[in-house]
């Protein structure tokens, strides 16, 4: 693990968000147990082969998971948001996260890289 990827869930201001982004680097993790992960434009990015597959991004009122390569996967419409190859869910405080259904679709849309 990238010590820079920690320092920067660590210093989140916002306790249930680094639960959160612990979470979500945990199942990244899982999904993927060769995943390359950097700081890069100011967030966590994680890489399988070099390309990238997940982003956090944390924000006053959410935390942002971006899954790439996602054209091929039917995704709920409700649930995320944004163009066909990569697709965002946005947590907010209090909400229940499935990360095991998260790490599911994660791993589905990485197979391709």
């Amino acid at each position: 693990m990238n010590q820079e990827v920690t320092e920067f869930i660590e210093s989140n201001p916002l306790q249930w968000q680094v639960e959160i982004s612990h979470g979500l680097r945990q199942m990244v993790h899982q999904a993927i147990p060769d995943a390359a992960e950097r700081i890069q434009y100011k967030k966590p990015h994680f890489l399988k082969n070099g390309k990238y597959a997940a982003v956090i991004s944390p924000s006053k009122k959410a935390v942002s998971f971006t899954i790439f390569n996602t054209a091929e996967l039917t995704l709920p419409e409700d649930k995320f948001e944004g163009p066909p190859e990569r697709k965002t869910i946005k947590i907010g405080e209090g909400q229940a996260v499935d990360y095991e259904w998260l790490g599911t679709l994660l791993k589905q849309a990485s197979e391709g890289l």
